[in-house]
């Protein structure tokens, strides 16, 4: 026979891990339902029970993890009515769901707040589009400030004591958490508006659905609204007793249109029929607190917000009501198979019938069914009974309140009471009148005590109503021992049933618990209210002993007026005393501010005497700053007359300079003149600091008598006229630059000092220096040395000017550039620099590499004589040369185009495999006479495979960028027929095979250029085996600063047509 001592634990623990899947899964299938119900795109109103079983799951499962695992995947972008529910219950768990739920929501901030934001702009035809984005932003304001103020749950019900545990003592924390709160209620009242302002007020509007789901999510912020509007209150009554009245004007103004935003929408919604059903909205003052005023406190009412209950607003709904909690969840799961079909899978049916155990079982599943609905109606009741309950302590609740009130008017009437007893001390001819008020006072303290009474019974009835629950609570603790107990006979009997029973158990102690939480909360409302109560009773007692102390103190007036008539006297010798006193005090109070006159004095002497000394250190500052000027000036007249005077010296005569010397001493001179004149400007603005000036000053005296001198040794290999023509000019610039460090030597000629006459005369003395320079293409063998260093120099030049120009394109694209751009722009320039750097380091290795040669090669001759020996060889050199600097050029312009996209990155490609060509050129033509066992020859060899190295990383980095730079995006195939696609198949061929007709075109083109350029650069074969083969012999062009577009000798072969296989059709 199968019994269950027969199972084994595998089996069980089995059983056991399965039951608990499909409690999981039936959870997670019950909560997507009841999302997919609630977030939807149809314009009607939330349903409650689809909003509570979301709620509940998060309380089931201490978070809100499930629930954002299914909202991610809302379509929130295509539909605002989807977003709009979806803020609708976000806002409804986070006021009721599980505490964690507000920690899961800020995971997701960014996407609440980016959902809003693509609303903001959106226009929808049912105008929800605006509405979420308002509604993001409220539940986005909701999310950091309970995230900042933790103790304030998101429901915003607390008590004033927890409200001022979160302000504490610290004005500025006070100060700053109102304005919180003020941010907080206008996103509440600006949803609102917003929503209002859409509705059309001329119809029922909120009998229709559409009306109705956009109503839906302001009981929320009703609820909101009114706890807001009570902590503002509280908050600011806080304020207006540690902070003057006037500081607070901007805080009252924004509170006063808060209160009548908020009083508006308040009525304008309780005359919809929609709320009326849903919410007991509460009604606001006629007019907003005085804050001025620290008595008005007692006289402000909470706004209270009664929510009917939830299973009265189900059945007016059309959908079946259901209970709060499901308790037979896994009922079905259990009841679906019969529960010896596991065992008979396991070990085969059994050889009798069924056993009596089986028979047990079958009985005690019917005792737990009908335990399960009869604990349900215990909890139904308690749950009725706890609504009552609440109902009834907000009902006392709300006469509290007017007690309150009534207390606080009678402390006023005491008060006055009070002020009229010192009325009658001072006029005891008006007895009668204050044995009248008496009287009336002694009424108002009897209406005052009936008052009281009837709170008395109030209480009374409440105490009994919570005997009444504590007793129907004992009666649930009791059931739901019989319960437990029911269920230990269950596990001893069937262990499979265990699981089941202990879930419900746990389920009815966690209600229990929570009802137990509820009445504490009640029994501590009770106790609140129970103190309450004896402190209106101790007032009551405190105004009746008043009243007997106003009949006494009546008795003792006409002892009094003695008293009074002596104290009148008594006060007349104080008052004259006093008088005196304040004489006396009048007169140490003039001599004080004597005193206090006498050393404001003496400290405004004292400042002007500290001004008058820094006016003499800063007159002092300028007078040597200007003794500094004029030694620099009479310095430099020195150097300048030295120069004049080598002019005239025989000894000089002998001298010579070439005209390229002297042009660059020119130029450098007329440089130095701009840094002079900026300088003497900056002086002039000023007169503090002239280290500018004095540095200008020297590097153009050293630089103008160097241009004397170079003009002068110049004119001695020039032509008669020539030379005298310089020689005037040189004497002309020094005459001109001693007037003008005259000028400057003088503070009346000083701001009136310009060298634009020495400019003319230098910029004279340049033009004939380079009339002097060898002409166009007559340039002998003699000179091919001179050539190649200045060609060497030029080329230098050329790269040191594309690394500086780099640099600039470099700093401009960082400010005009931003993202991906900047990002292709920095790596295109940082690879464009690192191959100029590289370049250079090449062009040094072939220069001393180039004076190896010569040393080694020459013998006895000069080294010119060595160059026009090997002219084939020396002309090699200037077009590679030539060739390097035409290409760092035109490098630097095409990458400054692609920076500015105005050019391709194709050039910038064919520019690199230009540069590497040309070095390729420079180095052949340069290790054709070196020796093969030469170091310097190897640092050549790696510096231009180092150049190539950087070349490819240009052409990398331009790759790169442009893939980065291009839009890539996908086909868009949705919506395409069969015919269409094999029209576009057709038209994508025939631009296929006309782009592949235009590359042949292009390269035979190429091809033809190519052989044209060999034709013209080249020599005969013959010419090449005969003379020096590796060289390239092109003439000589005559040097210049910036290098022309060189001829090249070698090209990389033609590219040869890809093999494109053809594109398969669509069958």
């Amino acid at each position: 026979m199968n019994s269950i001592r027969h199972v084994p634990s595998r089996v069980k623990s089995k059983r056991t891990e399965t039951i608990l899947g499909a409690e999981r899964e039936h959870f997670e299938k019950q909560q997507l339902s009841s999302i997919s119900k609630a977030i939807n795109s149809t314009e009607t109103p939330l349903k409650e029970k689809h909003a509570r079983r979301i709620i509940l799951g998060t309380h089931r499962e201490k978070g809100a993890y499930t629930f954002w695992s299914y909202a991610v995947g809302l379509p929130l972008p295509s539909s605002a009515i989807i977003s709009w529910k979806f803020c609708h219950v976000l806002h409804k768990i986070m006021r009721d769901g599980h505490r964690n739920t507000l920690q899961d929501c800020m995971r997701h901030y960014s996407s609440i707040a980016e959902t809003g934001l693509l609303w903001t702009n959106t226009r929808d035809r049912h105008g929800y589009g605006q509405l979420v984005s308002l509604y993001s932003k409220l539940l986005c304001t909701k999310m950091e400030f309970h995230t900042k103020h933790s103790e304030i749950p998101a429901s915003l019900e607390v008590t004033d004591e927890v409200l001022e545990r979160t302000a504490g003592t610290d004005i500025n924390n006070v100060f700053q958490l109102t304005v919180e709160v003020f941010d907080y209620m206008d996103a509440e009242l600006r949803l609102a508006e917003a929503v209002l302002r859409q509705l059309n007020m001329s119809i029922a509007i909120s009998t229709l659905t559409s009306g109705q789901c956009k109503l839906a999510p302001l009981i929320q912020v009703i609820q909101d609204s009114s706890q807001l509007y009570h902590y503002t209150v509280k908050l600011l009554f806080k304020l207006h007793a540690c902070l003057p009245a006037d500081t607070l004007q901007g805080h009252r103004e924004r509170f006063h249109e808060q209160f009548q935003s908020l009083k508006t929408f308040l009525n304008k919604a309780r005359d919809m029929l929609y709320f009326k059903r849903l919410i007991q909205i509460p009604r606001l003052p006629d007019s907003p607190p005085n804050f001025l005023r620290a008595s008005a406190l007692a006289e402000h009412v909470k706004p209270m917000v009664v929510i009917p209950d939830e299973e009265e607003l189900e059945e007016q709904e059309e959908d079946e009501p259901e209970s709060l909690i499901d308790v037979s969840e896994v009922q079905p799961i259990m009841a679906s198979q019969p529960q010896s079909d596991i065992f008979d899978q396991a070990f085969g049916p059994p050889s009798d019938g069924f056993d009596d155990r089986d028979l047990q079982i079958e009985h005690l599943k019917r005792e737990i069914e009908l335990l399960k609905a009869e604990l349900e109606k215990i909890k139904g009741e308690a749950q009725r009974y706890i609504t009552q309950l609440r109902s009834q302590i907000n009902s006392l609740e709300t006469e509290l309140e007017e007690q309150r009130a009534q207390k606080q008017r009678t402390l006023v009437e005491n008060e006055q009471l009070h002020m009229e007893l010192e009325a009658l001390r001072r006029r005891n001819t008006e007895h009668e009148s204050i044995q009248t008020n008496f009287v009336e006072a002694e009424k108002r303290s009897q209406a005052t005590e009936l008052r009281y009474n009837k709170l008395k019974e109030k209480h009374a009835e409440l105490v009994a109503n919570h005997a009444e629950l504590l007793r129907k609570s004992a009666d649930t603790v009791k059931m739901l021992s019989v319960t437990q107990q029911t269920q230990e006979e269950i596990e001893r009997t069937k262990q499979q049933l265990a699981f089941e029973v202990e879930r419900v158990r746990q389920e009815s102690d966690m209600k229990f618990e929570e009802q137990r939480f509820d009445m504490d909360k009640l029994r501590r409302e009770l106790e609140e209210k129970n103190a309450e109560i004896q402190k209106v009773k101790s007032l009551l007692q405190t105004s009746e002993k008043a009243g007997e102390q106003l009949n006494s103190s009546v008795a003792a007036l006409k002892a009094e007026k003695d008293k009074l008539t002596q104290f009148i006297s008594k006060k007349d010798v104080d008052l004259s005393s006093l008088m005196k006193e304040a004489q006396l005090k009048e007169y140490s109070l003039q001599q004080e501010r004597d005193r206090t006159i006498k050393e404001l004095g003496e400290l405004q002497g004292k400042l002007r005497e500290k001004l008058t000394h820094e006016e003499q250190l800063q007159q002092k500052l300028l007078d040597e700053q200007f003794a500094l000027l004029q030694a620099t000036v009479t310095e430099a007249e020195n150097i300048i007359q030295d120069a004049v005077a080598t002019l005239d010296d025989p000894l000089h005569i002998s001298s010579s300079s070439s005209p390229d010397y002297l042009i660059s001493r020119a130029e450098a001179t007329l440089n130095s003149i701009d840094k002079l004149q900026v300088g003497h400007s900056e002086y002039v603005k000023k007169m503090r600091d002239a280290g500018s000036l004095v540095r200008a000053l020297t590097k153009f005296s050293h630089l103008t008598a160097d241009t004397i001198i170079s003009g002068s040794a110049t004119a001695h290999m020039a032509h008669t006229d020539d030379a005298d023509r310089l020689t005037e000019h040189c004497k002309t610039c020094a005459t001109q630059s001693l007037q003008y460090l005259r000028n400057l030597k003088s503070k009346a000629s000083l701001k009136g000092a310009d060298p634009t006459s020495i400019q003319a005369a230098v910029q004279k003395i340049l033009r004939i220096g380079q009339d002097l320079r060898p002409k166009g293409l007559d340039v002998g063998k003699d000179e091919l040395g001179d050539v190649v260093d200045k060609e060497m120099a030029a080329t230098s030049a050329a790269i040191e000017e594309a690394v500086r120009r780099i640099d600039e394109m470099m700093n401009q694209t960082r400010k005009d550039t931003t993202g991906v751009k900047l990002e292709v722009n920095e790596r295109i320039l940082n690879s464009c620099t690192d191959l100029m750097k590289a370049i250079r380091l090449l062009v040094l290795a072939s220069t001393d590499l180039q004076k190896e040669i010569v040393e080694s090669g020459r013998g006895a001759a000069s080294v010119r004589e060595f160059y026009a020996r090997n002219s084939r060889w020396t002309e090699g050199l200037i077009s590679a040369s030539k060739a390097v600097g035409w290409g760092a050029t035109q490098m630097v312009d095409s990458a400054d185009k692609v920076v500015l996209h105005t050019g391709k990155y194709e050039e910038l490609i064919v520019c690199s495999h230009e540069i590497a060509a040309s070095t390729a050129q420079l180095v052949a033509a340069s290790k054709v006479k070196a020796d093969r066992g030469s170091k310097k020859l190897g640092v050549l060899q790696h510096a231009s495979r180092h150049v190539n190295e950087m070349a490819a990383n240009v052409v990398a980095s331009t790759k790169t960028g442009q893939g980065q730079i291009e839009d890539k995006g996908t086909m868009d195939f949705s919506g395409m027929s069969l015919i269409k696609l094999r029209r576009e198949e057709m038209e994508s061929q025939v631009k296929v095979l006309e782009l592949e007709s235009m590359l042949e075109n292009e390269r035979l083109h190429l091809g033809e250029l190519r052989k044209k350029h060999y034709e013209i650069a080249g020599v005969p074969l013959e010419e090449m085996d005969n003379g020096m083969g590796a060289s390239s012999l092109v003439t000589a062009a005559p040097p210049s600063p910036k290098p022309s577009k060189p001829t090249l000798m070698k090209k990389p072969a033609l590219a040869q047509k890809p093999n494109i296989p053809p594109k398969s059709t669509l069958r």
